[in-house]
């Protein structure tokens, strides 16, 4: 393990923080962008993440192809609501739950702020749309809340961060999208 991954790890993580904060605050949830991946500093998170550490991407990635699995991604995953993946039981036959506002307001601030983060000067508006329209088929969430992520990085790619991300437009998007569901 690298000494110097350490220091360029923990810049990486108080980066994004800094985003999902940011992002959290216009957003209406700045609660929720303050206590933002906290169980990265978490031995389990941290050094694993140090020992795989990639610059420009996540280092779970980097673990999982080296180990098979990434013990600070199950553990990460395990803590955090705000990841779809906290949400889906892959041994049940049930729907997926729709995920609380809060935690999917969470969710785009952080996969807009890991973007930002790992992108650099190469990001733009429309790469999160990008980048969904790839993913969305590897998930398994229930489908309004696929909805409001698509209209919401849609809206991203179109009108911008800061057309997009307030709490009077995020709660009419979630609400057009789940408010036949009774499980919010």
């Amino acid at each position: 393990m690298k000494i110097k991954n350490i220091f360029k790890h923990i810049k990486i993580i108080l980066t994004h923080k800094y985003y999902v904060f940011i992002y959290a605050c216009k957003a209406g949830i700045p609660f929720r962008g303050l206590i933002h991946d906290m169980s990265k500093f978490s031995p389990t998170e941290f050094f694993e993440s140090v020992k795989f550490y990639q610059g420009n991407k996540s280092p779970i990635e980097a673990a999982k192809r080296k180990c098979g699995y990434s013990k600070a991604w199950l553990h990460h995953k395990g803590r955090n609501k705000h990841h779809w993946q906290y949400w889906y039981d892959t041994l049940t036959k049930d729907k997926t739950p729709v995920i609380p506002y809060k935690y999917t307001v969470e969710m785009i601030c952080d996969t807009l702020a890991a973007g930002k983060t790992y992108q650099k000067k190469n990001w733009d508006k429309s790469y999160q749309l990008k980048y969904w329209e790839k993913e969305q088929k590897n998930v398994h969430m229930h489908e309004s809340i696929q909805n409001v992520l698509t209209e919401v990085y849609t809206q991203v790619s179109e009108y911008g961060l800061n057309k997009t991300l307030n709490k009077k437009n995020l709660k009419n998007i979630y609400e057009k999208y789940t408010k036949n569901y009774k499980n919010n």
